[in-house]
């Protein structure tokens, strides 16, 4: 179910490639988090490690390292050719299932096991739907719908990307899925988180860097200090490509406490993922106001669980008063007809160098998206004063 080591999306590139370059010796644990309380079905932990194991065999090939050199500039030769030289190593992922709850772990050093999220979660994903054999619409009506939404986006007049491989219903939908969307490129459709699609269908692989970025540097230099030192370490790797920066992780309020003049000039933009968009968008628009920076030439990603309707209230309020896109997933590649599974994995701890073991969360500005140990969360929530 997973063909290609490009199957994946694009930030879990762009951080291993800033891991292998500042953070060689770290050691990471990732678990699956299934907030939906889905029962899986008998043995699908046995078929889940069969599939683990042919991911193995996965390779980068010829004409996936050239289109990486082509079209990201910013991958440097060494990266890529360790890209080439990777593989998979099934060891480091361990699956159990009792009663029906399913549970997974990640464990290894951090420029390893970073690839495993997304391809693992698309797998759960579509095996599930797989097994339990749920009747789905049509093709042709799927693809409808994905062509009707791609009109209503073109008719608001604003920009899209695919962000659906974690939880989308199989890989042949979400193929379909990039199919349509492809005809409304360039101007509606950015392009793709999936590196694979972007690769098949020319389009722009999109992304930049996820939560576990912030959530390491806490763990390395603690919750007041992450959020500077995360930034200032991708402007270290990418010298301004890349340039959109995830708000969340510990709260908008204690990003924009640390996004000063030197951040806000050098990022493009913010990346909204939890909470209020109105009140964030308010809140960004004032910020760059604040720093004498004029908002309509930064931009807001916006890819917090979005539908068409959704997408229009936040157009309607930020229209002329900054740039925006947005980033939709599931929406696109499980509307099929079955109710997507409501499933994460995130990292729960890590071992920087010369360091013991510490927990790592995630606040979000919705308590809902709150991930971790709770007495660390409580500890966290002390330390920034929230």
């Amino acid at each position: 179910m997973i063909q290609t080591i490009l199957d994946n999306d694009f930030y879990k590139f762009t951080m291993q490639k800033a891991t292998i370059n500042l953070f060689p010796h770290a050691i990471v644990k990732y678990q699956f988090i299934n907030r939906g309380k889905t029962k899986f079905p008998d043995g699908f932990d046995k078929i889940l490690l069969e599939n683990i194991k042919e991911m193995q065999a996965l390779k980068l090939t010829k004409e996936e390292k050239q289109f990486l050199r082509s079209r990201c500039y910013f991958l440097d030769p060494a990266y890529i050719d360790f890209l080439a030289g990777y593989r998979f190593d099934a060891d480091e992922v361990s699956v159990n299932q009792q009663d029906g709850d399913l549970s997974v772990f990640i464990e290894g050093y951090w420029y390893r096991t970073i690839l495993w999220e997304v391809p693992l979660m698309a797998l759960i994903s579509e095996l599930y739907f797989h097994i339990t054999g749920e009747p789905i619409l049509p093709e042709n009506v799927i693809q409808e719908n994905a062509d009707q939404k791609m009109k209503f986006y073109q008719s608001l007049n604003v920009r899209v990307s695919d962000f659906g491989t974690r939880r989308r219903y199989s890989y042949h939908n979400h193929d379909k899925i990039i199919q349509t969307l492809k005809n409304y490129a360039p101007n509606t459709f950015l392009g793709t988180s999936n590196v694979h699609f972007a690769q098949k269908y020319d389009v722009s692989p999109m992304g930049t860097q996820a939560h576990e970025w912030f959530m390491f540097h806490a763990a390395k230099y603690g919750f007041k200090m992450a959020t500077q030192f995360a930034l200032e370490h991708w402007i270290d790797i990418y010298r301004g490509d890349l340039g959109i920066a995830l708000s969340d992780t510990f709260t908008s309020d204690l990003f924009f406490k640390h996004f000063d003049t030197k951040f806000a000039k050098l990022f493009d933009g913010v990346r909204h993922d939890s909470g209020d968009p109105i009140l964030f968008a308010n809140k960004t628009i004032s910020h760059y106001k604040k720093l004498g920076i004029d908002p309509t030439t930064k931009a807001i990603v916006f890819s917090d669980s979005l539908v068409p309707e959704k997408v229009k209230e936040i157009r309607d309020f930020c229209n002329g008063k900054i740039r925006i896109s947005f980033g939709i997933g599931t929406n696109f590649t499980n509307d099929v007809g079955v109710t997507p599974l409501n499933i994460v994995i995130k990292m729960v701890a890590a071992k920087p160098e010369g360091c013991n073991w510490v927990n790592t969360i995630k606040l979000s500005d919705s308590e809902t998206k709150y991930t971790g140990d709770p007495a660390t969360i409580e500890l966290c929530k002390r330390v920034i004063n929230t």
